[in-house]
């Protein structure tokens, strides 16, 4: 994302919007704030309220307001021109306008996305959130004190989210900052592209409005009057799932409304942040009740939200938030439907890591739980996998141990970084050299789409496939032609191909677009897996060796897991300290 959609911000975690950001603000899109309160055994949701608006009154708005909404419009706790020090836009006169015109529509607990909260809570945690789970993800992003770009991950877990994250970053980073020195970037910089990184991800979900989840540290919505509640009967229909923390069907309960946003409001609401430990934890229940969203209709008011409000996102529960606004951002049903399967929580209930929808939804904007490309007929099942070219590639050690396959479009990404799978954790592989991600040439593309039909590995494929692989390659595939070339390329009648013999035949003329050495670096989020604990990147040289041949080192997981995107690449890594893949 260009420079220009986020402001540039000193090392303080919050600033004053300035008169000329106010007003080029105002041009972007409206939000809503709704209290999603998932309330814990002692409330329900009421499917009878709507949500609303309030029709904003002031031209000027910050990062929180969504740039459309003033006065009028809950301002995300961020003000425009003439902000005050807590970053709120201030009207004295605006209570005596409110008396004497029309009070405009309230907006009212939204139901929609109450009722998509409940349902992300389900599919992450399944029926039970387990607390020592919960703890392992409540982090903010951090970034390492010696490596200033690269995050830190406190405890196993989020690294379905944070690697993604850091992926991104560094695809940033690696196109919009060519030959820059990683050390030597600034921390505010380092802020400013975690932002465009977060933003790129929710892009990703290709949504019509952008719905961000907020938290509130104290439970309710802020008036000048006090708190507003609304008590009603929750009314349950259909074969809808128990709430959260295990509501019963029909259980009556109390809904909170979030009564219309003024100047004082906004304030109040700032200002309980400030008043609050932002490091005191939260029990799974609370954190869910204290959940607020606010709508953006450009991506670029959600990034002056982040700059504005960059507290939530380094705060205890960050990296939760930003996961659950990705998820609701996309849907709750379009998650569902990509999963196909939602039986098991995308949250492993005991060891807490995160599923392959989970990691698919961060990467690519579809929660698919394969990796491999487009669809596959399994048992005559259609299992969907990746179904175009990803941003951000994808490589994991379960492919050396045949448990998936992953497919080209996460192989080969449009930029040359990877998020890295062992059988516990995910960590970060990437490099300057663009030409590692440049287009195939013919021959590549041959022996791609001829190991497609080799989903063994083996190097080889059944003499009845050379039709249907020719067909793929757009070559003559008509039968007399291809009952000739069978006898070419298996003369001694075995019953297969051989993948040199088919190289040679059809592209004599090799040539790779990929160079033969390049230099590789890696990212590893877990201060316990790096050399005196200290998160940082560690930088090999690597060569690709003559050949199809390669061998199986188990005892260098690294090099295996490198090995199923480059087969015959050795690596030497410039550290005495060797990079772990856990």
């Amino acid at each position: 994302m260009n420079e220009e959609i986020v402001r540039e911000r000193g090392g303080e975690e919050s600033s004053v919007v300035s008169p000329k950001t106010a007003s080029s603000a105002a041009a972007a899109a409206s939000m809503t704030l709704a209290s999603v309160a998932l309330e814990s055994h002692t409330t329900a949701i009421a499917s009878s309220a709507t949500p609303g608006s309030t029709s904003p009154t002031s031209s000027g708005a910050g990062a929180g307001a969504g740039a459309g909404g003033g006065a009028g419009a809950v301002g995300g706790l961020a003000g425009g021109a003439g902000a005050s020090p807590s970053g709120v836009q201030l009207h004295e006169k605006q209570p005596l306008q409110s008396q004497q015109q029309p009070q405009p529509q309230q907006p009212q607990l939204n139901a929609t996305d109450m009722r998509e909260l409940r349902e992300i809570k389900q599919l992450l945690w399944g029926d039970n959130v387990r607390e020592d789970v919960f703890k392992r993800w409540s982090q903010g992003f951090e970034f390492s004190k010696v490596e200033p770009s690269a995050l830190v991950q406190k405890q196993g877990g989020p690294c379905a989210v944070i690697a993604p994250v850091q992926a991104y970053l560094l695809k940033i980073i690696i196109m919009d900052m060519p030959g820059v020195k990683l050390s030597e970037i600034p921390y505010d910089k380092c802020q400013n592209l975690l932002i465009q990184a977060l933003c790129n991800i929710l892009k990703n979900c290709r949504a019509p409005r952008y719905r961000i989840v907020h938290l509130l540290r104290r439970r309710g919505n802020a008036t000048e009057a006090g708190l507003t509640k609304e008590r009603s009967p929750a009314v349950e229909t259909g074969s809808a799932p128990a709430g959260p923390a295990g509501l019963s069907e029909g259980a009556a309960g109390a809904v909170e409304l979030a009564a219309e946003a003024t100047p004082a409001s906004v304030n109040e609401m700032t200002q309980e942040q400030l008043d609050n430990d932002p490091h005191r934890e939260l029990s799974p229940d609370e954190f869910h009740e204290r959940l607020h969203t606010l709508h953006f209709e450009d991506i670029a008011a959600v990034a002056r939200y982040y700059m504005e409000n960059y507290g939530q996102l380094a705060h205890t529960y960050g990296v939760l938030l930003f996961m659950y606004s990705v998820f609701l951002t996309k849907g709750s049903e379009l998650v569902a439907a990509d999963i196909s399967d939602t039986s098991e929580p995308l949250i492993h209930s005991t060891y807490g890591y995160g599923g392959q929808s989970l990691i698919n939804l961060m990467l690519t904007g579809r929660a698919v739980a394969h990796v491999w490309d487009n669809e596959q007929d399994v048992g005559g099942l259609k299992l969907r996998g990746i179904c175009e070219q990803s941003d951000i590639g994808f490589i994991t050690l379960m492919e050396q141990m045949r448990y998936c396959t992953v497919g080209s479009f996460f192989k080969n990404p449009r930029y040359p970084v990877w998020v890295m799978g062992s059988d516990t954790h995910l960590t970060v592989l990437f490099s300057n050299e663009k030409r590692l991600v440049s287009p195939e040439t013919p021959s590549e593309t041959g022996r791609r789409i001829f190991k497609s039909y080799d989903p063994e590995g083996n190097n080889f494929i059944s003499t009845t496939m050379l039709r249907e692989v020719l067909a793929a390659l757009n070559l003559v595939s008509e039968p007399a032609y291809v009952a000739l070339m069978q006898k070419r390329l298996d003369p001694e009648n075995l019953g297969i191909i051989l993948l040199n013999a088919f190289m040679d035949e059809f592209f004599p003329l090799e040539r790779r677009s990929t160079p033969d050495t390049f230099e590789l670096m890696h990212y590893n989020g877990i201060p316990g897996s790096n050399e005196n604990n200290r998160v940082r990147y560690y930088c090999g040289s690597a060569i690709l060796l003559e050949g199809d041949l390669k061998s199986i080192c188990t005892s260098n997981p690294m090099v295996t897991c490198l090995q199923t995107k480059w087969p015959n690449i050795e690596i030497n890594w410039h550290d005495a300290h060797l990079p772990s893949l856990n």
